[in-house]
């Protein structure tokens, strides 16, 4: 089968205490799944892209759980390398309402995908028959290992001539900014696309400038391999009613998406549901229509509990 896009991150477990509850007073949990780079590939799929997510599993009803969410979404799921050892990656969202904030814990240490190894994923073969290939700052922050099976799949990806997309998702739990930094670079190097917010730009490259505007220029200036760099821009008057725009850097031009008034039901996955659908709108037509595409899609899975997105392309 061919791709448009594959997507290579981990996935987990979310649990969640249902009514705004405190983890500590809860009796009950509901299970989503979710993680970047899956969401990403269910939001460019759900558009109209043939998409592929690779990733490392634990052969277990929680491993094949997250298969199954991916599978019913159309994302093909035959790439995934399964290990009978190891674990599922999990992690819990406390929903607030002002003036508590919403807030995450993450119980992900030794997980399957923290575990990979360089050569386990037959990037050859997948790449044979791939046109883009997407990852975040995530996948090399979980382990060293990870991040060298990282830096081989866009080595692969460049040899094949794919176009490569990254977006930086800077998380200070996994790793120190100088790590971060170290790494990002050798990566954004070899990529086409950059999709990040200006505080990841800010953490991880040093990049602080007077506008949104100037950040993506910066940017692309350090990188001049980049076709584009999208950033994504969130205003927050309160917990559950926020702003959402986009704007993005190419050719020497600045692109801006719509702004959006939002009332949140759920805000977890939305940098990643911008990312599918600014990679199908880009991959498909041009940086304004992945722009549009992005931004809509991304204020649409706001809309919606869990990490996917269950909009339509007539929706956006």
């Amino acid at each position: 089968m061919s791709y448009n896009l594959v997507t290579f991150g981990e996935a987990m477990l979310r649990l969640s205490p249902p009514n705004f509850q405190r983890l500590e007073q809860t009796n009950s949990l509901d299970v989503n799944v979710g993680g970047a780079e899956l969401n990403v590939a269910v939001a460019a799929q759900r558009l109209g892209l043939r998409c592929a997510y690779v990733t490392r599993l634990t052969n277990n009803p929680l491993g094949r759980m997250i298969a199954n969410k991916a599978r019913e979404q159309g994302v093909d799921t035959s790439h995934i390398v399964w290990t009978d050892g190891d674990r599922v990656g999990l992690y819990f969202v406390e929903f607030g309402a002002s003036p508590r904030a919403s807030s995450v814990l993450y119980d992900r240490r030794d997980s399957a995908m923290a575990k990979i190894q360089p050569g386990e994923v037959d990037w050859d073969k997948i790449f044979s028959q791939t046109k883009a290939f997407h990852t975040t700052g995530i996948t090399p922050a979980l382990s060293p290992s990870a991040a060298e099976a990282t830096k081989e799949a866009v080595k692969k990806a460049k040899e094949h001539g794919i176009f490569v997309s990254i977006d930086l998702n800077y998380r200070a739990r996994l790793w120190s900014q100088e790590e971060a930094r170290r790494v990002m670079t050798e990566l954004v190097s070899q990529a086409d696309v950059l999709i990040t917010t200006e505080e990841d730009a800010e953490r991880v490259f040093g990049v602080k400038e007077e506008s949104f505007e100037k950040v993506a220029e910066r940017l692309n200036q350090m990188f001049k391999n980049l076709k584009a760099v999208a950033i994504t821009i969130r205003e927050t008057p309160s917990v559950w009613r926020n702003t959402w725009t986009a704007l993005a850097y190419s050719d020497g031009q600045i692109f801006r998406a719509p702004v959006f008034d939002l009332e949140i039901v759920d805000r977890v996955g939305a940098g990643d549901a911008f990312a599918g659908g600014f990679l199908f709108g880009y991959l498909t037509k041009d940086v304004q229509t992945g722009l549009n595409y992005g931004v809509a899609i991304s204020a649409l899975k706001q809309t919606n509990p869990g990490d996917f997105v269950w909009a339509t392309k007539e929706e956006c």
